[in-house]
């Protein structure tokens, strides 16, 4: 088990098992960030849904109106005219089959991949390479568009939005923003992604979608977040 230093100790003792609001969830996890750089803020949520079943699953992308705090870099997967667009609206890459070739070698430097549908038979053999790591173009996470929305498609993806899905353990793991981001733009990005969480609950599971919450920054302890259900995360309704 991993030894913590003196600053993560210090910054435990001042939290506690009481859930917290969602404003004092953020002031206290931006208070305890213990180190130089500029961490990550991430939401955590255990959720009641059981991954085995494939109608129990979530995954789902939420808009994030202040970003992650983090560059995106984009692929796209597009011919022609599709093509043109997507280097036009920002691109970081449009893949080839040089890139493709790179791919199959273990390369994945990008962030987000989308596709158009004519695409997807052409990439499906880089699902092994690529969708370990959740970097496959799907429709439900908005990343299988027509030719025409290409643009669109990369625009908001440049300007910030996050994907969320359930890992084995029922657990929820996503970027809400960075340390060095106001309280006002966590709790925007906050609202949004547990709004969208809530929104995602699968129509199978009965009793409550989340189990627990906590928020926390990358090198900080752990604080517990409460959230209503009926309405996303307390005094943010």
């Amino acid at each position: 088990m991993p030894k913590h230093g003196k600053k993560y100790m210090a910054a435990v003792a001042k939290t506690s098992d009481v859930a917290r609001s969602a404003e004092d969830a953020v002031a206290l996890v931006k208070s305890l960030a213990p180190a130089k750089f500029d961490e990550t803020v991430e939401l955590h949520v255990s959720t009641g849904a059981d991954p085995r079943h494939a109608e129990q699953q979530i995954r789902e992308v939420a808009p994030l109106p202040h970003g992650t705090g983090n560059v995106t870099r984009v692929m796209v997967f597009a011919e022609g005219e599709a093509a043109r667009a997507a280097e036009a609206a920002g691109a970081d890459y449009i893949a080839d089959d040089e890139i493709i070739k790179k791919i199959e070698n273990g390369w994945t430097d990008f962030d987000v991949s989308i596709a158009t549908p004519d695409q997807m038979g052409k990439i499906g053999r880089l699902g092994r390479y690529l969708g370990r790591k959740g970097l496959m173009p799907n429709p439900r996470t908005g990343t299988v568009v027509q030719p025409d929305d290409i643009a669109n498609a990369i625009d908001e993806v440049k300007k910030g939005r996050t994907e969320i899905r359930m890992d084995r353990d029922a657990i929820i793991h996503v970027r809400v923003g960075k340390v060095s981001f106001s309280e006002e733009q966590l709790l925007e990005n906050l609202e949004s992604v547990v709004s969208t969480i809530v929104r995602a609950k699968p129509s199978g599971l009965k009793g409550q979608l989340i189990k627990s919450a906590t928020l926390t920054s990358t090198m900080g302890p752990p604080v517990r977040l409460e959230i209503d259900e009926s309405g996303g995360t307390a005094d943010q309704r």
